[in-house]
């Protein structure tokens, strides 16, 4: 399966606050479990990491580790 990567709208807003992301640094994310969605695009780490806080998307995607 290949991905193709387009560069978003000028005015492309952040997922998380609204702000134009090219006013910031930009990052886009996507779910590649099902047939890589659309983008999601963040106008920062700082949105990134809210928008997954909020979305309690680290929920049971985290590695399981163990001392033995």
């Amino acid at each position: 399966m290949a991905t193709t990567i387009e560069t978003p709208d000028p005015d492309q807003p952040c997922a998380f606050c609204g702000s134009p992301i090219f006013d910031h640094d930009p990052v886009c994310v996507r779910d590649c479990t099902v047939d890589c969605g659309s983008p999601t695009y963040l106008c920062n780490y700082a949105c990134l990491s809210a928008y997954v806080e909020e979305n309690d998307l680290v929920a049971g995607d985290a590695c399981e580790w163990s001392p033995e």
